[in-house]
């Protein structure tokens, strides 16, 4: 379902969390060094990979990615929030740039935002925002697990309220994960990442 009223702020009622190196790692194609994929400059991540890239384990038989894994808040209870500034250069196309991943298999994740050409997408289902290329643009995605819930704001719009998927264990990724039809290069950059957690009443 999609509503279209805002603009709100959408962290109300939430406690942002320290947001540091050390509460994240870089998954990348396993060889090639962590340079060759990924910047950190200024205060902006830049996360690139190829078509033709290796996954991010010898062991792993999915596609290709670049992504910001954000570990130090894995979590499988309450309502949690993740905020950052993305930006995706024209001709990215066909790839994951954030989801929520865990769900209840065989399904992996609650939550994909994916760019084809230009639009971005809940999986693939439905267009969230159009004429998303080189253009930043501020994003919120709140969980509620309990309520099954999942809500995607645009630029303090509410663009998408979804069903969750369950899963036991939920952490939140961004960056570039190649998906069907994915472009011969893929990149997304990232600004003032927070993760977030509803203040107890």
């Amino acid at each position: 379902q999609c509503v279209g009223w805002g603009p709100v702020d959408a962290t109300k009622g939430f406690l942002s969390l320290p947001f540091n190196r050390s509460y994240y790692h870089i998954q990348k194609p396993y060889d090639v060094p962590e340079q060759d994929r990924y910047s950190f400059i200024h205060g902006f991540h830049r996360l690139w990979v190829y078509a033709a890239d290796k996954p991010h384990t010898r062991t792993s038989h999915t596609k290709p990615r670049t992504e910001i894994a954000i570990h130090g808040y894995n979590y499988s209870s309450g309502v949690w929030q993740f905020e950052g500034y993305g930006y995706v250069p024209h001709r990215t196309s066909g790839v994951c740039i954030m989801q929520v991943f865990g769900a209840t298999p065989p399904r992996a994740t609650t939550l994909m935002l994916r760019v084809y050409n230009g639009s971005l997408y809940h999986y693939r289902r439905s267009v969230i925002l159009q004429n998303i290329y080189d253009r930043w643009f501020k994003l919120n995605v709140v969980h509620d697990v309990e309520a099954a819930k999942v809500r995607v704001y645009i630029n303090g719009y509410l663009k998408l309220e979804a069903d969750g998927r369950g899963g036991t264990s939920h952490a939140f990724k961004c960056g570039v994960y190649a998906q069907y039809n994915d472009s011969f290069y893929m990149e997304s950059r990232w600004k003032h990442i927070k993760v977030l957690r509803k203040c107890d009443p």
